[in-house]
């Protein structure tokens, strides 16, 4: 089963930017929507709320809370995914992950830490 790996979380004062990496330890090609979720520690019963979407034609769908400062992107030959943060707020403070999506019992990831703070 493929798994993922997640990094390029820290700490970031507000509008501050990051990029995450989402490594596969296979192929991609094959799971249609990847997404990028968080869980934030206040979430209720820490669930993963999905901040980006992105299919296999690159079409892209974002959470209103992170349109218009978040980019997602996808190499399918390198079998990664990317998170591009702009104009990072406090409320961003989340452990992000990578997935696929819906969510099909895929084992998620350590996941990165994103910490907003000044």
């Amino acid at each position: 089963q493929v798994q993922f790996e997640e990094s390029g979380g820290g700490l970031v004062q507000p509008g501050g930017s990051l990029r995450l990496s989402c490594k596969a330890s296979g192929s991609i090609i094959s799971i249609w929507h990847m997404g990028w979720y968080r869980q934030a520690r206040q979430a209720p019963r820490m669930q993963h709320e999905l901040v980006a979407l992105i299919n296999g034609d690159n079409v892209t769908n974002y959470g209103d809370s992170v349109k218009g400062r978040f980019t997602i992107s996808r190499d399918d030959v390198k079998n990664m995914v990317y998170l591009q943060m702009n104009n990072l707020k406090p409320e961003d403070t989340a452990v992000y992950y990578c997935n696929e999506f819906p969510w099909a019992g895929r084992t998620w990831g350590q996941g990165t830490q994103v910490t907003v703070s000044s």
